[in-house]
């Protein structure tokens, strides 16, 4: 079956990393949270991760990042499977921007710059580069507190490519947003992941957003999670979002993603 195809950036092989994940079991005490989950995200691939509240997947997310151990098998990051490889090689978006008050938008963008070790100028310099390419032209010395919801995922977005991993770890990103600024940050989102050659893992609730992001999705079940079910997505990314998601073929693989979702339940 194919998958979507993009366009790669000239080190497209440099920039996207393998995830490889095997018999990966995770506990909370007695609680169970995830149960042998087996799964592979290759180089600039988009993978989508659906499921019910409450079944593991900012867990898994942190797994991956390494900011936890697996009680069972294996998890590996561009070949890293330490958590200290693992983390040195992805970037994780929270569901909450946690942009910093008291800093400008370009200043949020380039705190990973910063921390990094980079001067303040530097890190201006180069976040304040992207900011025409993700839409944030003109907003460079704005306080969060003056930001839209969707301009200050943009940032949050840009903060988190700015940290350069190669993989992208990113967990609800839209969820606090109304229904017509998370439509238009999908599409927003669409396009910037169009050129770009990142491995990415995008956690959410919304099915639809799912399959309009992501080359593949992962329909997770209840606590503890397993997979029960993998969707390719074939073709090319559509440009046009409202056309995407109301095609038959869209609605088949969305009424496929629910009959997952709903049969996991059970």
């Amino acid at each position: 079956m194919l998958t979507r195809t993009r366009e790669s950036t000239p080190d497209a092989a440099e920039s996207g990393r393998p995830v490889r994940v095997s018999g990966l079991s995770h506990s909370f005490g007695e609680l169970e949270a995830i149960e042998r989950i087996d799964f592979a995200v290759e180089p600039g691939e988009v993978v989508g991760i659906v499921g019910p509240s409450g079944c593991g997947k900012t867990t898994l997310l942190e797994l991956l990042a390494g900011l936890r151990s697996p009680d069972t098998g294996s998890i590996s990051v561009g070949g890293h499977t330490d958590p200290a490889g693992r983390l040195e090689g992805c970037a994780y978006m929270p569901q909450r921007d946690l942009l910093l008050p008291w800093l400008s938008a370009v200043d949020n963008a380039g705190l990973a710059l910063r921390i990094a070790g980079a001067s303040k100028s530097a890190a201006r310099a180069e976040a304040g580069g992207h900011f025409e390419r993700l839409g944030l032209s003109g907003f460079e010395g704005t306080r969060p507190g003056e930001l839209s919801g969707g301009m200050r995922q943009r940032v949050a977005f840009l903060r988190t490519l700015m940290a350069g991993r190669p993989v992208l770890l990113l967990d609800e990103p839209f969820a606090s947003l109304d229904a017509i600024t998370r439509a238009e940050m999908q599409s927003w989102l669409a396009a910037v992941l169009g050129p770009d050659s990142h491995t990415v893992v995008l956690v959410t609730h919304d099915v639809e957003e799912a399959l309009y992001l992501s080359d593949r999705v992962l329909v997770l079940t209840p606590r503890p999670a397993r997979v029960a079910d993998q969707i390719e997505i074939e073709g090319p990314r559509a440009g046009d979002r409202a056309a995407a998601v109301t095609s038959p073929e869209f609605a088949e693989l969305k009424e496929r993603a629910l009959r997952s979702l709903a049969g996991a339940a059970r």
